[in-house]
C-alpha cells in the first residue's frame, strides 16, 4: 500500500508533532502525520472511564507554573485553567501532618549544591556531600524527590539540572485545564486539518529509508509514504528502544552519531493509578483505625514509606477521586506487573497512609484505572530528565541531517520547563521554524 508524496512526514501525533505540523502547513508546506496509536495526543490522554464522575487524565495533567506557549494555546482554544487548591500533607515515619516542606534542610542542601565545581551524577553528589549520618533524612528526601517528581535515575541524573530546578520557583502555581488536556490536542489537530494536513492513525513506522532530499517511510502492513523531509517526534523511550522492540524505528542508512547521543539522555518511568471511591472519606474520619485519618482539604500527600510516593485529589473539584504516582527506577522495575498487582499495592499503600483497614478501602472503591507508561510500546516511559552530558547530546540531535531528517519533542527542548507539555509544544514550534529555512 502506498500514499502520495508530501513535502514532509511527521512521525508522531503528540503535542510536538501537531504543533510543528500546524506551523509548517501554515507556511504552505504539504504535511502528513503518521501516528502509531489509534488516537492522537501521545502522552496527553484524557479519557472517560466507567465509575469515574468526570474525565480522567491518564497522562499529562497539570500546567506547572505560568508557561507562555501552553497558556496562549489554551486561551486560543477557549480552555480555562483552574488553580489547584487545598492543603499538602506529609507522611513521615508513621505519622501524617500538614506540611509544605518537601525537602528538609533545604537551605543547607542548596549551599552544598552550589559547592560543586563541575556536573556529576546526583548519586555522586549525595555520596560526597551528604554522606554523614546526620543527613540521612535529607538524603532520603532528595532521592525520593528526584526519583518521584523527576522520574530520574540518580546514577545518571545531572546534579546541575536538579540544582537549577530546585532554585527556580517556576511551579508555584499549579493548574488543571478544565475539561481535560486532550481539548488542546483536539484544537491543534483541527487547526492542522483545516490547513490540509493529513493525519493517519494506526501506522506503526518500522523503517525510514533516506538520502538527501528524499525519504521513504515504511509502516506495518507494508504501508509506504514518501516525502522530501521527515520530522521524528516520537518519545525518547521509543528512540532508545532495541531493534526487536515493537515501535522501534530503523533508519537506513543508520544514524550512528544520533543513536549514540540518544543513549546518553534520561527518560523516566511513571505508573499512575486513579481510584474512584464512594465518598471522600479522607475528609472526615470513618471510625478510624488511627488518629491520622481526617485530612480536610487534602490536595497533595507525600509519603516516605510506600512505593507510591505522591497522591493527590481533584480539588477544587470535590470528586471522591485520588491519583497515585509511582515514578523513577521502581516504576521501571514494576512495568511488567499486572494491573491487578499494581492496584493491590496501591490500595495497601493508601490504607496505610489514611489510617484505615484494607477491607474498608476495598469496600469504598468504585473504580480504578492503572496507566503503565513504561509498558506502553509507543512511549516506553513518561518524560525526559537531564543527565550529565545531555546538553551536548541534545545539540547533536538538533542538528538536521542533510536538511532531511529532524527531531522534535519534549526531549529536545531547550529551556527550564523540561518534561512538560510546554517543552513538547515549544520544541515542535522551534524545529518547524528551522525546517522552514530548508525549503527543498
Amino acid at each position: 500500500m502506498s500514499a502520495s508524496k508530501t513535502d514532509i512526514i511527521i512521525i508522531g501525533a503528540g503535542a510536538a508533532g501537531l504543533m510543528a505540523a500546524r506551523e509548517l502547513a501554515n507556511a504552505g508546506r504539504k504535511v502528513t502525520i503518521l501516528e502509531a496509536r489509534n488516537r492522537i495526543g501521545g502522552r496527553i490522554y484524557t479519557k472517560q472511564v466507567a465509575g469515574f464522575s468526570k474525565v480522567i487524565e491518564a497522562g499529562a495533567e497539570f500546567v506547572h507554573g505560568d508557561l507562555p506557549l501552553t497558556q496562549a494555546l489554551l486561551q486560543a482554544a477557549g480552555i480555562k485553567l483552574q488553580s489547584m487548591t487545598g492543603k499538602n500533607y506529609q507522611f513521615k515515619k508513621g505519622f501524617i501532618k500538614q506540611s509544605d516542606e518537601f525537602i528538609p534542610d533545604f537551605e543547607f542542601l542548596i549551599e552544598q549544591l552550589n559547592k560543586i565545581p563541575a556536573d556529576i551524577p546526583f548519586s555522586q553528589f549525595i555520596d560526597h556531600y551528604l554522606h554523614d549520618e546526620k543527613y540521612s533524612e535529607l538524603r532520603e528526601a532528595v532521592i525520593r524527590f528526584a526519583e518521584g517528581y523527576d522520574a530520574a535515575d540518580i546514577q545518571k541524573a545531572s546534579t546541575f539540572a536538579l540544582r537549577e530546578e530546585w532554585q527556580t520557583d517556576g511551579a508555584t502555581n499549579i493548574y488543571h485545564p478544565l475539561g481535560g488536556y486532550t481539548q488542546l490536542i483536539d484544537y491543534l489537530a483541527e487547526s492542522c486539518r483545516d490547513l490540509g494536513v493529513n493525519i493517519f492513525l494506526n501506522v506503526v513506522v518500522q523503517n525510514v529509508i533516506w538520502s538527501a532530499g528524499r525519504v521513504e517511510v515504511i509502516g506495518e502492513q507494508s504501508r509506504h509514504f514518501f516525502a522530501s523531509q521527515v520530522l521524528v517526534t516520537v518519545p525518547l523511550g521509543v528512540l532508545q528502544a532495541n531493534d526487536h522492540d515493537r515501535g522501534y524505528i530503523k533508519f537506513v542508512p543508520e544514524l550512528k552519531e544520533k543513536k549514540e547521543a540518544l543513549q546518553t539522555m534520561g527518560f523516566g518511568a511513571v505508573i499512575k493509578i486513579l481510584l474512584a471511591f464512594k465518598t471522600s472519606f479522607w475528609e472526615n474520619s470513618p471510625g478510624k483505625a488511627s488518629e491520622n485519618t481526617s485530612l480536610p482539604d487534602l490536595s497533595f500527600m507525600f509519603a516516605d514509606t510506600t512505593p507510591f510516593t505522591a497522591w493527590w485529589t481533584q480539588l477544587p473539584h470535590k470528586a471522591p477521586v485520588i491519583t497515585g504516582w509511582l515514578g523513577g527506577p521502581l516504576a521501571e522495575k514494576w512495568k511488567n506487573k499486572t494491573n491487578e498487582e499494581i492496584l493491590a499495592a496501591a490500595l495497601t499503600s493508601l490504607a496505610l497512609l489514611l489510617g484505615v483497614s484494607p477491607e474498608f478501602i476495598q469496600a469504598q472503591l468504585q473504580a480504578s484505572q492503572v496507566i503503565n507508561w513504561p509498558a506502553d510500546p509507543f512511549s516506553r516511559g513518561a518524560y525526559t530528565y537531564a543527565t550529565v552530558g545531555s546538553d551536548f547530546a541534545r545539540q547533536e540531535l538538533l542538528r538536521p541531517i542533510e536538511n532531511t531528517i529532524f527531531f522534535a519533542g519534549e526531549a529536545f527542548y531547550e529551556g527550564h520547563a523540561i518534561g512538560t507539555v510546554e517543552a513538547a509544544l515549544a520544541s515542535g514550534l522551534a524545529v518547524a521554524k528551522t525546517i522552514k529555512k530548508y525549503s527543498l
